[in-house]
């Protein structure tokens, strides 16, 4: 039996009295944000507000027992998830305020801001999201601008704050296309939509605040593309606020670690970064360099064996880095009939590399060793990297590949 939704008609109920029908143990199947053991209550009406349209549902009391989650079934019913069992009978529901009224600003909102995408810039929304923190509407159309973005949240903004009723109202979808409707539907029979006054029609089953200035600021923050969409981030009212603010107050600690006012962290950070930029190609200059010359004290250094290679073991502790390590083993690939088997111990990093005229296999025997020691890595016949699972591992890891040379 359906359910007789009360906020259909005014969402501004928080406290309401009906009859509870039924009270079963829920399977856990059919409560998954709630935790066993729960029930499944039934009333003849509600003020609760199922999760659907991208609206997430109300939470709050009936009786003694809290109210987890509600979900609609497919015949129309309402059925709450509470955290202890119920008598059936007369009962009393409170609905968490709080939680109400902010989904009813970002509802509210977010007709008002896809309108204005919609009737300034020719962007329909596709899909809405209610998030805990952030809401997201889907655009479809070319990516939107940040003039649009702004001139968008700009025009909704001007509703806010005219502050002009909103309002519920009861047709047919063909009497709702005659007036003007921002989404046409094909359902039948009677349908619920929202008006806002001059800026919007559009059939919904949400709850939605009185006026749009209850809305407070609308807030629109960010564009991303989204599949063949583009996903618009945004908040309303007490979210914008502390959005806002937590925006500022990253601002301010940016501007004071690059020692700058907050007007001039875009250009104190492109300095900073191009600081960067420069010193990481200085870096990398002299790291050719430094591994060049180690390479070549080191090749000096070192004896053929009898076979005629010459086989250079080495490992190291945090005296280098990983970097570091890569490129003095390709400067010593390169020189003929050499294999240099290096090693860093605090990460357990391997490196196995040869002249192809050694005509050893470094993939196959980094790949032996990882099998033996356990971790992960790969390569070609001339150069291998791997990591062990277990850094300690690392000087014995060496001797093992050491013997298989």
């Amino acid at each position: 039996m359906a359910t007789r939704r009360l906020y259909y008609d005014d969402s501004f109920i928080e406290n309401f009295e009906a009859e509870l029908l039924s009270c079963e143990l829920a399977l856990p199947s059919a409560a998954a944000q709630a935790p066993a053991p729960s029930w499944e209550a039934v009333l003849d009406r509600t003020a609760f507000y199922p999760t659907s349209g991208g609206q997430p549902h109300d939470t709050g009391k009936l009786g003694d027992a809290n109210v987890l989650e509600v979900r609609e079934e497919e015949d129309g019913e309402i059925v709450h998830i509470v955290d202890a069992p119920l008598e059936t009978g007369e009962i009393k529901g409170c609905v968490n305020w709080p939680r109400r009224f902010d989904h009813m600003q970002q509802h509210t909102g977010q007709h008002l801001l896809s309108a204005m995408f919609q009737e300034r810039f020719g962007l329909p929304t596709v899909s809405f999201h209610l998030g805990s923190e952030i809401c997201t509407i889907d655009l479809r159309g070319p990516e939107p601008t940040d003039a649009i973005l702004e001139g968008a949240e700009r025009a909704a903004n001007h509703v806010v704050f005219q502050d002009r009723p909103v309002i519920v109202r009861y047709g047919t979808a063909e009497q709702f296309a005659e007036l003007g409707v921002r989404k046409e539907v094909e359902r039948e029979g009677i349908l619920r939509a929202i008006e806002i006054e001059g800026a919007d029609l559009q059939p919904c089953g949400g709850t939605h605040v009185q006026r749009t200035g209850q809305i407070g600021t609308i807030l629109v923050r960010h564009c991303t593309k989204m599949r063949q969409d583009w996903r618009v981030e945004f908040v309303c009212g007490r979210r914008a606020e502390r959005v806002a603010r937590q925006d500022f107050i990253l601002l301010r600690g940016v501007a004071e670690r690059l020692q700058c006012a907050h007007d001039d962290v875009v250009f104190a950070a492109d300095r900073v970064l191009n600081e960067r930029d420069e010193h990481f190609k200085t870096a990398q200059i002299y790291l050719h360099r430094l591994t060049a010359a180690d390479a070549a004290l080191l090749l000096q250094a070192t004896d053929r064996d009898a076979d005629g290679l010459r086989r250079i073991v080495r490992v190291f502790q945090d005296e280098v880095e990983t970097e570091y390590l890569g490129q003095f083993a390709a400067r010593l690939a390169n020189s003929e009939k050499t294999i240099a088997l290096l090693a860093r111990i605090p990460c357990g990093s391997l490196i196995f590399a040869q002249h192809s005229s050694a005509g050893k296999d470094m993939n196959a025997l980094l790949k032996q060793v990882l099998q033996q020691f356990g971790g992960k890595g790969g390569g070609t016949r001339d150069f291998a990297r791997g990591k062990l699972a277990d850094a300690s591992q690392t000087e014995r890891a060496i001797e093992a590949a050491k013997a298989e040379l």
